[in-house]
This record gives structure tokens, C-alpha cells and sequence, in this order.
């Protein structure tokens, strides 16, 4: 099948230029149709125009009003939650069935983790990719959620200040909010909570994500078990996923509970898993894992739909 579906992107940033690059390397299914922006003289439209691209600078207006419009079946929005609220409603009005995957906290349509619940939502007109944050540990949470009941999972999601881009400091109470509610809503724990540290070191770090569930008595085993399949299922569309450390466990026993906020007493089983991600390097350097694995998480979950839009 040689047919491809074209899609734009709003937001020439760290995001959308990186993604801009992954679309016209590797998809399959999927090919560029136009680059979108607000500042004429920003790196991303530069490098978009000198890859051949077509591009605006004036936002989701300008892109309605290019001649490649008419052809675009998928919109990547990189701004921020904001924007794209106001960019939703435009682009509706436009073109009703277009499909739009969010790349903000906005959360207008469901959350999407690719690994744990992009089939559910192929027919969907927008989809959530939650945060950086989010697709890096929300599999992990899903994974001792299918062996055991999650009471509790808490993630720290620590990143290089480097690659935080405006879009992404704009966002950081969203970034909690959201990735707070998607680690319910689809790592299926019953409370979550989010933290994002923004590391200011020299050289920038590797982003690294620790994963801490409190989950009901279950065969260590089998959870350790769970955690490598879905990291090996991440890996396939994210290469530099990888655990830190073996998975670590600790029982807490009835006689000496821990007292959570929010949960109370609690007795089980506390799982513990270590990550880091590392980036293609495509546009950013690899220690900007965060940077790669919300665009990876983007582009499977376009090329997956595009796939059964095709075959359809």
C-alpha cells in the first residue's frame, strides 16, 4: 500500500519539529503536509521550508486558508493546553471529521497511551497524549494494574531544563493535573499524583521517571513479569525505554501499615520501578528522552489509525 494520509503541525517548537522530523523519516502511513506557527522567523518553520514543507505563520487560520488544507486528514497541535482549545473549535468549524491529536494537556478527547489503550480509541476525532511524564510511566502502573488492584501509584517524572521548551513551562500545573487523572483513568489506579522536576544541570541529564505503586498482595513474579512485557512493548516504538534497575518490591504488612494521604492505612504491596529515556536525537540531543517519547507516543498513535482508515 503506497497510499499516505497527510497531516499538519501547530507549533514549530521543540515538539513539533521533532515530530516534523519523525513524520518525514519514518512513518508509514503518514506524510507532511504543512508546518504551522505564529512567529515568522522561528528555527522550526526555517528547517519545515528547507525540508520542502509547506508552511503559515499565522496560526491555525493561516493553515485553513493553504491550498494544502484541503488534502490534511490529521492536525498534531504542539502549542499549548490553551491554545488548543481555541485551535479545536477552528479547525472543526473547518473541516468537521478532521482528526487532531493532542499533544497538550488540553484532554478535550480521551487519553491515549498507545501501549495501553490506543485500540479502544482508533474512530476518535481527538485524542489526548497526556504529558511526557505520562506515556513514560502510566505503562507501568497499567502493568501492576493487570496482575493486581492499584490502590495508589505516584510517579516523578525528572527531565533536563534544557529540553523544556516555553509550550511545556506553560503547562506544568497542567502537566500535573492531567498525568494525575490519566494515572487513574488508564493505569487503572483507584488515586494518582504527579510530579515533573525540571533539572537545571550542566551537562543536561537524561530524563528519568520513578514509578512508586501501592497495590493490593500479589505474586511479585507475576508483576515483575508484566512490567518487562510492556517496557519491550513501549520499546518498539520508543528504542530508548528501558528500565534503570530491576523492579523493586516491598510488603507492607497489616501490622505496620502506611499512612497515605488521601488513602489512609494502608497494607500490600509497594512496587517500585526505575526508568530512563533516551532520545532519538532527532532535532534535541538524546538526554531529551521526554522530548521523543510524546512525539513517538504521537506518531504510532496517527499511524495506527491512519492504518485502519486505510484498510477501512
Amino acid at each position: 500500500m503506497n497510499q499516505k494520509l497527510k497531516v499538519a503541525i501547530i507549533g514549530p517548537g521543540n515538539i513539533g519539529t521533532d515530530l516534523m522530523i519523525k513524520v518525514l523519516r519514518n512513518a508509514k502511513y503518514l506524510e507532511m503536509g504543512a508546518m504551522v506557527g505564529i512567529d515568522a522567523a522561528s528555527d522550526g518553520l526555517a528547517r519545515a521550508q528547507r525540508m520542502g514543507v509547506a508552511t503559515t505563520h499565522a496560526g491555525v487560520e493561516g493553515l485553513i486558508k493553504l491550498p494544502e488544507f484541503a488534502d490534511i486528514d490529521f492536525v498534531f497541535d504542539a502549542t499549548s493546553a490553551s491554545a488548543h482549545v481555541q485551535n479545536e473549535a477552528l479547525l472543526r468549524q473547518a473541516k468537521p471529521g478532521i482528526r487532531l491529536i493532542d499533544l497538550t494537556p488540553a484532554a478535550i478527547g480521551p487519553y491515549c497511551v498507545p501501549v495501553v489503550n490506543l485500540e479502544e480509541h482508533l474512530g476518535k476525532l481527538n485524542v489526548n497524549m497526556v504529558t511526557c511524564g505520562g506515556q513514560a510511566t502510566i505503562p507501568m502502573v497499567a502493568a501492576v494494574s493487570r496482575v493486581a488492584k492499584v490502590h495508589y501509584a505516584e510517579i516523578v517524572a525528572s527531565i533536563s531544563s534544557k529540553s523544556a521548551g516555553p509550550g511545556t513551562r506553560a503547562n506544568i500545573d497542567e502537566f500535573t493535573e492531567t498525568t494525575s487523572k490519566a494515572i487513574e483513568v488508564i493505569g487503572g489506579a483507584a488515586k494518582g499524583k504527579a510530579i515533573i522536576i525540571m533539572n537545571p544541570a550542566e551537562p543536561p541529564l537524561i530524563m528519568r521517571d520513578t514509578v512508586y505503586v501501592l497495590s493490593a498482595a500479589a505474586d511479585q513474579a507475576a508483576v515483575a513479569a508484566s512490567v518487562a512485557e510492556m517496557v519491550q512493548a513501549v520499546q518498539a516504538y520508543v528504542p530508548g525505554y528501558r528500565l534503570k534497575q530491576q523492579v523493586q518490591f516491598d510488603v507492607i504488612p497489616e501490622s505496620a501499615p502506611l499512612n497515605i494521604p488521601g488513602l489512609g492505612r494502608f497494607s500490600g504491596l509497594k512496587t517500585s520501578v526505575f526508568l530512563e529515556v533516551e532520545g532519538a536525537a532527532h532535532y534535541l540531543p538524546a538526554y531529551a528522552g521526554n522530548l521523543d517519547i510524546m512525539t513517538s507516543a504521537a506518531l504510532a498513535t496517527a499511524e495506527r489509525m491512519a492504518q485502519s482508515m486505510l484498510k477501512a
